[in-house]
């Protein structure tokens, strides 16, 4: 079955404690379709946010970015499922064999694959011993997501077009690093606009700081709900 991708965009909830969580969802309004949950609030406040947002409405991405031995992540990815999240991320440069078992593990949870991280370049990948460049190995861990039944990628704006070229129908490319124009990137190097990223085939856009930094949050998300839309 296909997700519904409500309004497309899903706020980045990065914040250190769970009263600072509940005071961004709060200033938020509701209006994202979904809520990203990270390393740096599930260090601090444990699985039990994630299960207590679900069963306040909310659809959550769990954003833990798992990479170890298939056995490992596939115990892992189980007891994130049974949280409630909807979509939980794995590093497709976890191999096949961990991607297919944490498929597995899933349940009712789709999995996404991170490809490669937003922060990095073709000179990055070139220090850590990665084969480049960037979007030529953004669409080989795309099609190994795709062969061990991954419900999608997480990718940069810049390789949308890439993945979707090679994606079956359905297949879900989950897009940080999207800015509304004229925003700081941060430490983002591949970056486009909410409008941009949709059109190049963005199925659901990630998007954090612009909106935590943001005066009215709720506003600046209406308003990149509307370039979506």
């Amino acid at each position: 079955m296909s997700l519904d991708p409500g309004n497309r965009l899903i706020a980045a909830i990065d914040t250190p404690s769970r009263a600072e969580a509940e005071a961004l969802i709060a200033r938020l309004g509701g209006v994202p379709g979904w809520i990203k949950l990270g390393l740096e609030l599930f260090c601090a406040e444990g699985p039990a946010i994630v299960g207590e947002l679900v069963a306040r409405g909310h659809r959550v991405m769990l954003d833990l970015k798992l990479h170890d031995i298939p056995e490992t992540v596939a115990r892992a990815t189980a007891r994130i499922a049974a949280l409630g999240a909807g979509l939980v991320t794995v590093h497709a440069g976890g191999g096949r064999a961990m991607l297919e078992a944490a498929v597995r593990a899933a349940g009712a949870a789709r999995v996404l694959a991170v490809t490669v991280l937003t922060s990095l370049d073709d000179a990055d990948l070139a220090q850590i011993g990665a084969h480049g460049p960037v979007g030529e190995l953004v669409v080989t861990r795309a099609r190994l997501a795709i062969a061990a039944g991954c419900a999608g990628v997480v990718a940069s704006p810049r390789e949308i077009a890439a993945v979707r070229a090679v994606a079956p129908s359905g297949f879900l490319i989950v897009t940080p690093g999207v800015r509304p124009a004229g925003a700081d990137p941060g430490d983002q190097k591949r970056v486009m606009t909410p409008r941009e990223a949709r059109a190049a085939g963005a199925d659901l856009v990630v998007v954090g700081r612009p909106l935590r930094d943001a005066a009215d949050p709720a506003a600046a998300a209406r308003a990149i709900v509307a370039e979506l839309s």
